[in-house]
């Protein structure tokens, strides 16, 4: 019997063939291609063949290989921070309330160094107590150029111990901060300084200052070297020429001085532009908000990104030490509470700059955002499909914001939190702590822009670790903290104390004390400077089989 006896067809069985067929192509040539190849997130790190007893072996960045060079500079002709200023930049960009071309913030880092370098000796050094603003890009621009070493905070509890250990020649302070230094300076009794002060200050507030210590304003100094007939020549600088001391203290309560060179700088910014794929790279278009204190180095080669960049630039009030402080028991200065919250993160928009489009936040910032966000989210009766259809993207490593369900659900809901800043971010940067997976996958869809989780250390200028821009991954439930990724492009990074054993079993990651070595890792004050010395974090971590790290805890010894 023919075939057509045993089939017995209708148009409706035709129809709903077509249909079956249909959405079978569709699925499969519709379906959105991950932005990364897995491949990339299945080997993050390149691993030595080779370790020590208790160790692991050495991991390095996938894109750097065992066997390639750091990228110490972001380019070729920046040697040394002040080359982060270029020239060919010619347009105006906004540095928090300042509106400036690099030719005119040059002339005024010229000025204040010709200025300063007149009233100090040679081997002097300055401490800045400064809030985040241009008066601290200045100050320390010039203190480099004429190879004066400059001192920051990361802490106010340090102030009175770094006072009495470590003596300023100068000090360059916020007016608001001067009545507290007076009687920090007085406890400490050290009375032999210069004291700088940068904004308007009433004479009655320096009317307790001992003879022996010299006041000077700020615009004083500036107007001096602006208006100086016979410059003062800028000394030489190398690459490896030390330039700035950072103090801060360990969990265990030790404070640490670490010494920074410009390569170690320059270094930190290479490594922060390395975060951002070629196709969402910086440029002079770009706003960048940071919660980072120009007081740490983190902090610092942000901003100095930005410069180099030629991007606008401004921080938000969390990094704000030296107008708040207050005494407490034991006079010693301390930070009122500031919260990482939604607040914190706009309060940006009290300096006149453009929309920001890179937020480095916390976690709490990132919490917080996300919450906001998906409130709003939830009151449209679209919101568990629009929920349901973008995990499934992320399942799939595809992230994008201009889809149908942020057109209709959370388009609106990012206006209403974010404003005008909600269409222009295009990256936000998360340091600080650790963060739970279980924050991350609500972000990435909250915001539906790249999430770079980031630890950072007080002895490295850039990061430590970082995961890729563009991972999407949905990791399941408990797989907690969220991984940090693998170690920046200018580290090398391995566990110490780990148990010999994790090789033997099936698994079992390794858990140790992490410790890093590399162009952007400072030295210990009293240690010889070099890249190859391996310096401990301060961090425990897990080092993941894909070559990710988390970082689970502290070392408190």
């Amino acid at each position: 019997m023919p075939l057509s006896d045993y089939v017995v067809t209708d148009d409706l069985t035709i129809v709903l063939g077509v249909i079956g067929i249909s959405v079978y192509l569709l699925q499969n040539f519709y379906k959105p291609q991950p932005l990364v190849h897995p491949i990339l997130l299945g080997r993050q790190s390149d691993v030595g063949r080779v370790r020590h007893p208790g160790e692991t072996p050495v991991y390095r960045n996938y894109s750097t290989g065992l066997m390639g060079r750091f990228p110490i500079r972001p380019d070729k002709d920046v040697n040394v921070v002040n080359d982060m200023v270029r020239p060919q930049f010619e347009a105006r960009r906004t540095l928090w309330s300042t509106k400036i071309t690099n030719a005119q913030l040059n002339e005024r880092v010229n000025a204040f160094g010709i200025g300063i370098s007149r009233i100090l000796q040679e081997d002097s050094n300055v401490l800045l107590l400064l809030n985040d603003g241009i008066e601290f890009l200045i100050a320390d621009l010039a203190l480099a150029k004429h190879s004066i070493a400059s001192m920051t905070l990361c802490s106010l509890k340090l102030l009175s111990r770094v006072l009495e250990a470590h003596p300023p020649t100068a000090i360059i302070v916020d007016a608001d901060f001067v009545p507290l230094l007076l009687e920090v300076i007085y406890d400490a009794r050290e009375y032999d300084h210069k004291i700088i002060v940068v904004g308007k200050y009433e004479r009655q507030n320096l009317s307790k200052a001992p003879r022996q210590m010299e006041v000077v304003p700020w615009a004083q100094i500036e107007a001096d070297g602006a208006n100086t007939s016979e410059p003062v020549p800028a000394t030489t600088q190398r690459p490896d020429d030390p330039y700035t001391l950072v103090f801060f203290d360990t969990p265990s309560g030790q404070m640490q001085a670490v010494r920074f060179t410009h390569e170690n700088m320059t270094s930190g910014v290479a490594a922060i532009r390395s975060l951002f794929p070629p196709s969402m790279a910086l440029s002079s278009v770009d706003t960048i908000v940071s919660n980072h204190s120009l007081s740490t180095p983190y902090g610092r080669a942000i901003a100095y990104t930005a410069l180099y960049e030629n991007t606008s630039f401004a921080t938000i009030d969390s990094t704000r030490m030296f107008d708040i402080a207050r005494v407490g028991d034991n006079k010693s200065p301390t930070n009122d509470a500031h919260l990482h919250d939604l607040a914190d993160v706009l309060s940006a928009r009290r300096h006149p700059i453009p929309h920001p489009t890179v937020l480095f936040i916390g976690p709490g910032h990132l919490e917080d955002l996300t919450s906001s966000i998906l409130k709003h989210a939830r009151e449209s009766w679209l919101y568990s499909f629009a929920w349901r259809h973008k995990l499934a993207a992320f399942a799939e490593g595809f992230l994008s914001k201009d889809s149908l369900w942020d057109r209709t659900v959370f388009d609106s809901a990012r206006e209403r939190v974010l404003g005008g800043m909600a269409n222009a971010l295009k990256a936000v940067i998360i340091s600080g702590g650790p963060i739970s997976s279980e924050v991350l996958t609500p972000a990435r869809i909250a915001l539906s822009l790249p999430i770079i989780n980031v630890h950072v250390s007080p002895w490295v200028s850039g990061p430590v670790f970082a995961t890729q821009a563009l991972d999407a991954q949905v990791l399941p439930p408990g797989d907690e903290p969220a991984h940090v990724g693998g170690p920046s492009v200018n580290v090398e990074a391995k566990l110490r104390g780990v148990k010999d054993t994790y090789l033997e079993r099936e698994n079992e990651d390794p858990v140790g004390e992490i410790v890093v070595r590399g162009p952007s890792v400072g030295v210990r004050v009293g240690e010889e400077p070099g890249n190859m010395a391996w310096q401990e974090t301060g961090g425990v971590g897990c080092a993941m089989t894909n070559g990710a790290f988390k970082v689970i805890g502290v070392c408190t010894a």
